[in-house]
């Protein structure tokens, strides 16, 4: 579904950046303003991520503009804010299809385009990958640009400052720019702004600065005095001092919704040497107006109505897996003023909002910050207080050696609410909770534990802040068996699995929210069907029961075969002798590209039809 050019005409004539580069400077405001109604109007009709992409319409054309990429290097950190970059290289008819199955990836993919040089989805990459790419074009020595391009919240994480002061350290060419969309922008990232950012980056500046520097290399006190003079000079207008003291040189604010002055000030900036931080303000959801007030509200949106000025309602479903959470956190704290809950900026995602505004004490989001939000947990656990750490499966990832060093290994009862797990859909590979039970079942002192229905879910949330000790309680996106969870809790059995249906030959062990797919192959095949729940501990004495009394064993769940549940199972049958077929039906051993969920569900076979006749053809029946 491709949109009607005539109403881009300059648009129209730059489907990739060597043609942009042909318009004169005086025609990229147009040109940034056709973009935006594009990007507005794709994606109103094909849903996907919105309020970062409109904010950063200027600064994609500046730099695209400016920078000869794909031969310079140009690496955007998390990707969200890219349509616009993927729009002006070569995508611009594919934008209907992104995030669909086999159409366009949802952030910068290295396989979709040359002129992505680097695959994200995670935050705080940026940096250090194009730290990376500068060494090696140095060392390559063809002149080639590095520009890495991260927003202030990804800025909240460790690898970004990690990576910041190593490039500061080994001073090679790199541009790092500062999206700043937190603020609006204040009166000094105006004209007066502009105009020194130009001053400061243009060839003038730089020359008396370096000279400078070098006619004081051998008066050490005079020198330090010059530096620190020059930094509390430029500290009257920019607020670059702590970036000047990682071996940066710092440019900004500068207003990133000009895009003739940002061009200026790029160009200038090209050519500098060493470690260059511009420092970009700009507003997220920026032309449309429902979006500049709620950028969260219309971070990702569905299919809509640019003239309604509205997101579409929702349709009216069961409560999703986040809600579930969010209801029983919220129950516990009314009743436990020491309860915590811990969030690395997913708030919203993790089902936290109300539990936020009723118990802000209680409540604490680490920023973009996986690593310290586990240990934070750890550190709360450590005083006595009940510890929650609301996180995708994804990003969970992020915080292993946190996990083991800090929480397992001193037995600290942390609660890990792991949402998102199995198949996330449309934002695919970097976003799939593929490898949860594989990571956390191998270590000590961990509880694991895998819901089928909502209500399990919220038993499973109160018997692990119950509990003690570390563990782990993990769940999809969006709505289960549409199953009412009781208000009532009741510690479950530790390692104890149900029961669900008594069969024939052969045995369905379930771990988690398969069970709609586990259920309709038990029924058409006439299975003994169980719902384990604990993947750690396994329930050795039902495993023993269905091995003595049936002639094969099958393990479902929404995790890598490798390493998962299903390990679990064949692991304690080959130690205890029992030796009888075992069929593991899971993820296979390669990264899920993106597509709705339940047609990935399908493709892998993990759907209902899918997962009986793998079994049919697995025990031949």
């Amino acid at each position: 579904m491709s949109l009607d050019l005539s109403q881009f005409p300059l648009l129209a004539e730059a489907n990739f950046p060597d043609q942009l580069r042909k318009l004169n400077k005086a025609q990229l405001p147009q040109f940034a303003d056709e973009l935006r109604k594009y990007l507005l109007s794709s994606v109103s009709q094909s849903s996907g991520h919105f309020a970062s992409g409109l904010g950063s319409v200027e600064l994609t054309v500046a730099l695209h503009y400016v920078f000869n990429t794909p031969f310079d290097q140009l690496i955007w950190d998390v990707g969200h804010q890219a349509y616009p970059h993927k729009i002006l290289t070569g995508r611009r008819d594919q934008m209907s299809t992104i995030r669909q199955k086999g159409g366009l990836h949802p952030f910068p993919w290295r396989e979709e385009s040359e002129y992505d040089s680097f695959s994200v989805g995670h935050s705080g990459t940026s940096i250090s990958a194009a730290l990376g790419m500068a060494v090696a074009a140095d060392k390559e020595g063809l002149g080639r640009k590095v520009v890495a391009v991260i927003g202030d919240g990804a800025l909240t994480g460790g690898m970004a400052f990690e990576a910041l002061n190593h490039a500061g350290d080994i001073d090679k060419d790199l541009l790092v720019i500062i999206n700043d969309n937190e603020m609006s922008i204040s009166e000094n990232v105006g004209a007066l702004n502009n105009h020194l950012a130009r001053l400061l980056s243009g060839k003038f500046y730089s020359s008396i600065r370096e000279g400078g520097k070098k006619a004081l290399q051998g008066l050490p006190t005079i020198k330090e005095l010059a530096r620190r003079t020059e930094e509390h000079l430029k500290g009257m207008v920019v607020p670059g001092t702590l970036f000047e003291e990682l071996g940066f040189n710092y440019i900004g604010p500068i207003d990133g919704h000009n895009v003739e002055s940002m061009a200026d000030t790029l160009e200038n900036m090209k050519h500098l040497k060493g470690p260059q931080i511009l420092h970009v303000m700009t507003k997220k959801g920026k032309g449309y107006a429902p979006a500049e007030a709620d950028p969260i509200g219309w971070h990702a949106v569905p299919k809509f109505n640019v003239d309604e000025f509205k997101k579409p309602a929702a349709p009216k479903s069961a409560p999703t897996y986040s809600q579930i959470f969010g209801q029983w956190l919220c129950d516990v704290a009314a009743t436990d003023k020491q309860l915590i809950a811990i969030t690395p900026a997913m708030r919203e995602g993790s089902g936290m909002v109300e539990f936020s505004k009723l118990y802000p004490e209680q409540y604490f989001d680490a920023a973009i910050a996986e690593q310290h939000a586990v240990t934070l947990g750890a550190g709360f656990a450590a005083m006595g207080h009940p510890t929650v750490v609301a996180i995708y499966s994804t990003f969970l990832q992020r915080g292993y050696d946190q996990l083991i060093h800090d929480v397992a290994l001193q037995k600290l009862p942390v609660m890990f609410a792991i949402d998102r797990a199995g198949i996330v859909g449309q934002d695919g590979a970097t976003h799939q909770g593929a490898f949860d039970l594989s990571y956390l079942r191998c270590i000590p002192n961990m509880i694991v534990m895998t819901p089928s229905d909502e209500n399990e879910c919220r038993q499973m949330l109160y018997t692990g802040y119950k509990l003690g000790q570390p563990c782990a309680v993990r769940y999809p996106r969006g709505s289960g068996l549409k199953v009412t969870a009781n208000e009532q809790m009741t510690e479950l059995e530790i390692g104890k699995a149900v029961l669900k249906r008594q069969g024939k030959k052969y045995a369905l062990l379930n771990f988690g929210h398969l069970m709609a797919s586990a259920q309709a192959a038990a029924d058409e095949l006439d299975l003994t069907l169980v719902d384990m729940r604990f993947v750690k501990p396994i329930d050795k004495a039902m495993i023993d029961e269905i091995a003595k009394n049936h002639d094969g064993i099958i393990t479902l769940e929404e995790n890598a075969i490798a390493g998962g549940a299903g390990s679990a199972v064949n692991e304690y049958l080959q130690q205890s002798k029992q030796w009888l077929p075992v069929l593991n039906i899971g993820l296979p051993d390669s990264f899920i590209a993106h597509g709705d969920t339940p047609l990935v569900q399908a493709e892998l076979g993990l759907d209902a039809t899918g997962v009986t006749n793998t079994i049919k053809a697995y025990f031949e029946l």
